[in-house]
């Protein structure tokens, strides 16, 4: 009787652990379920942010639901359940890995820390770090910050990025990190903070959103470089290539650029970018 439960145990014991480890299968779940649950950023315009109906809108948010669609075509399905559930900066990779969310549509970095704990698609923006002043305050460069208070977005890349500048450069300024980028902008609007950092798509947005756009001012030089991506779960390979192959459509076609023109205007796009579209046109076959 003791062999038989300890023999039990183990059996239990075993199973979990075998299934703590199983790879993620995001299809199998949208087959089972009809549903496939995109995360989104409430406050990351023009790639993920609510628009004026409360509906989820943005550059990033429009490639995801060609990726939605790509599901379902993979899938044979005459439909699928698309839900779009808000992530934060702090816990969107969480909810990545936790299974909350099955992919990520938003303003993230590719980086090679981050994959310990997320996989990515193909990249699907290219841009770096800018700094926002006031037109008043006469800041120029990082070198100009000294004695200054400057504003991040808590949790990024460019967090880490701007406190390993300003201590390579020796620079005395002092670094208040914000939830949202609403929050930081109003900040720099109101004189609390003296700079505002964030990816310089990001900052041209939050600009146009200014009480006075004019007195507002992008440094014209980047501090980092930002390949943003898609998180999804490690080991979901069946939805990357899903995921990677409506994206290589997009850039493949050339359709790429009427989601870009319907997000970023008349902004012209870096050589970068269009080497970008270029190089992840991925052959079908």
């Amino acid at each position: 009787m003791r062999q038989f439960v300890l023999g039990l145990i183990f059996s239990v014991a075993a199973a979990s652990a075998a299934g703590a480890d199983a790879p993620a299968d995001t299809l199998a779940k949208v087959r089972d379920t009809g549903q496939l649950v995109i995360g989104f950023r409430e406050d990351a315009r023009p790639f993920s942010y609510r628009d004026e109906a409360g509906n989820p809108a943005g550059y990033s948010v429009d490639l995801c639901r060609r990726i939605a669609a790509a599901v379902k075509d993979a899938l044979g399905m005459d439909a699928i359940d698309v839900v779009f559930e808000p992530v934060a900066v702090g816990s969107r990779i969480d909810m990545v890995s936790s299974g909350a969310v099955d992919i990520e549509c938003g303003s993230t970095t590719h980086t090679l820390e981050r994959r310990e704990q997320v996989d990515f698609t193909l990249l699907t923006f290219i841009t770096g770090a800018e700094m926002l002043t006031r037109v008043e305050s006469e800041i120029g460069d990082l070198g100009d910050l000294v004695g200054r208070n400057v504003g991040v977005l808590e949790a990024t890349t460019t967090e880490q990025g701007l406190r390993a500048a300003l201590r390579a450069q020796m620079i005395d300024a002092t670094v208040e990190t914000f939830g949202r980028h609403e929050e930081g902008l109003a900040a720099l609007e109101d004189g609390a903070i003296d700079a505002y950092f964030a990816d310089r798509i990001l900052l041209l947005g939050l600009a146009g959103e200014a009480r006075d756009a004019e007195a507002l001012q992008l440094s014209g030089q980047f501090y980092s470089y930002e390949p943003y991506a898609f998180m999804l779960r490690q080991g979901d390979h069946g939805f990357r290539r899903v995921a990677d192959g409506a994206l290589a459509a997009l850039f493949r076609s050339g359709q790429i650029w009427s989601v870009y023109d319907a997000h970023f205007g008349n902004a012209e796009p870096s050589e970068l970018l269009v080497a970008l579209f270029i190089v992840q046109s991925l052959p079908k076959r």
